[in-house]
This record gives C-alpha cells, sequence and structure tokens, in this order.
C-alpha cells in the first residue's frame, strides 16, 4: 500500500481518529514530541543489546517483527499527526532537508563515511 497511498491519505487518518475521540486539546507540539520520542525508545528496546545477526533474526521471526512495526507505526502516528496539527507539508520539509543535507554530506566526502558533516 505504501505504492498508493498518499501523505495526505494518512494525515486524514489520524485526524479522523483523533477528532472522534476529542484528541485535538491534548495534541500540543511539546506532547507530540514527547510522544514521539517515547515511541521512538520502544522501537529502540527492542534492539538493545543485540549484535547484528541477532537484530536480524528479530526483523525475521513474524512474532518480534509484528512489535517492531508496532512501534515504528506509532513513530509515524505521531508524526503525521504533529504535520497534520500543524500544517506542515512534510514533502516539502524533506525534500528541504535533503538538499541541506547534500550540502553538508557532499558524496566524495561522504560516501563510506560515517561523520557528522562537521567532521568530514
Amino acid at each position: 500500500m505504501d505504492d498508493t497511498t498518499t501523505i495526505a491519505d494518512l494525515k486524514n487518518m489520524v485526524q479522523s481518529f483523533c477528532e472522534q475521540r476529542d484528541w485535538d486539546q491534548y495534541h500540543t507540539p511539546k506532547e507530540l514530541g514527547i510522544g514521539m520520542i517515547t515511541e521512538a525508545s520502544e522501537l529502540l528496546e527492542q534492539f538493545r543489546f543485540l549484535d547484528l545477526d541477532q537484530q536480524h533474526e528479530l526483523l525475521n521471526n513474524p512474532e518480534t517483527r509484528s512489535k517492531i512495526e508496532d512501534e515504528l507505526a506509532d513513530i509515524t502516528f505521531f508524526i503525521l499527526r504533529f504535520a497534520q496539527r500543524f500544517d506542515i507539508d512534510l514533502h516539502d520539509a524533506l525534500t528541504r532537508k535533503n538538499e541541506t543535507n547534500k550540502q553538508r554530506y557532499p558524496v566524495d566526502k561522504a560516501r563510506g563515511q560515517n561523520l557528522k558533516y562537521t567532521e568530514l
């Protein structure tokens, strides 16, 4: 469905869900930001103390993969909700940031490097 669903479709789904529950009052920038971080931490927790092979095992196991997908969906929910509530065009934001990163991480300097742009 990623190939046929738009970001607008997803924003509308999240908006409908939240408005049916009268949650706008709780979805401030701070609270939505906290939600993103909390859910990202729960995703990271799935991989804590595991080596790369063990991490791949989790992703190949249907039960643990489902948990990982749930955490990723929770993160996505908060991102979409923040963008929907505060009129942020995710395409424009990501495109703009990608252009900035192209300047910060030129291919000839960044390829194969795991360094911050200030260290290249």
